[in-house]
């Protein structure tokens, strides 16, 4: 379980390879004079609990990516509220061999629509690929910004449905809506209407990942705009540029979601500059 050097604070996924958070956070604490203290780590999801026991002994923080958001759970020891309310974990934080669960990844996604397309989360019609952890925390955050529609689009539609109804129970002022991502014609419906497109699936982290839609269905709306969680070109984005859309990547949401990160573990407010420059290198 141990890294080959020592860190005080790691990022873990399976896979974790492609992360940018390394270079990301460690540009921010060299910023404060803090050094690079920061580190990436594969971990196996079987192996998560003999994780979570070395994090309390050897870490500060820890942020989290597929597929441990919700595996993690278990075995900490306080949840903040929005972490609770979505049943989702993407920053740990270590003090006195406690861990504490949090989701930055809400403050993510609205970071990241703010700076790439100058608008607030506030009344938008939103269509969202994907259920899943960072779906979740994103579902909730589109609610307690009161967009004004949700419509969430999953393989498996019973999986869209549970998300829309527990994100109901706490959001009253956005309506939510589940379809099967494989019925086309209310897909189309949707996206006709739709201010913002969210792919938040794992699809597109491999070459050879299957796309995430009929990427056709683009153009039945020329105001469009989409972004995609993954942040490496993908056909998705390839697409909507190809059609005069506005497009994004996931670089802005894993830097918002990374700064809020950092202030959890250190009260400081990182440079959204430097983070920015860091995710930008090479390691």
């Amino acid at each position: 379980m141990n890294p080959d050097q020592h860190f005080d604070y790691l990022v873990i996924g399976d896979p974790v390879a492609h992360s940018r958070s390394p270079q990301m956070q460690n540009a921010a604490f060299e910023a404060l004079g803090l050094g690079r203290p920061y580190g990436k780590l594969r971990v196996d999801p079987a192996k998560i609990g003999e994780f979570a026991r070395f994090a309390r002994a050897n870490l500060k923080g820890v942020n989290l990516t597929v597929p441990h958001k919700q595996v993690i759970i278990p075995f900490v020891d306080e949840l903040s509220p929005q972490a609770a309310a979505c049943q989702s974990v993407n920053t740990l934080k270590i003090v006195n061999g406690r861990l504490y669960g949090f989701s930055t990844d809400g403050a993510g996604i609205a970071g990241a629509v703010r700076e790439n397309f100058r608008i607030s989360l506030k009344d938008l019609h939103v269509v969202m690929l994907g259920a899943g952890g960072a779906a979740t925390a994103i579902a909730f955050e589109l609610g307690w910004q009161k967009s004004a529609s949700v419509v969430i689009a999953n393989r498996s539609a019973d999986k869209a449905e549970a998300l829309a109804e527990k994100v109901r129970r706490y959001c009253h002022d956005t309506h939510f809506f589940a379809i099967p991502l494989a019925d086309e014609s209310k897909l189309a419906a949707a996206i006709e209407k739709a201010d913002l497109l969210l792919q938040v699936t794992s699809l597109g982290l491999h070459d050879d990942d299957p796309v995430p839609m009929d990427l056709e269905l683009l153009k039945r709306n020329p105001a469009l705009r989409v972004f995609d969680a993954i942040y490496r070109p993908t056909p998705l984005l390839k697409r909507a540029k190809e059609l005069g859309l506005p497009a994004a990547d996931g670089k802005e949401m894993l830097i918002y979601q990374g700064a809020a990160s950092f202030e959890i573990w250190t009260g400081l407010k990182p440079s959204i500059e430097a983070m920015r420059r860091g995710y930008n290198q090479t390691e």
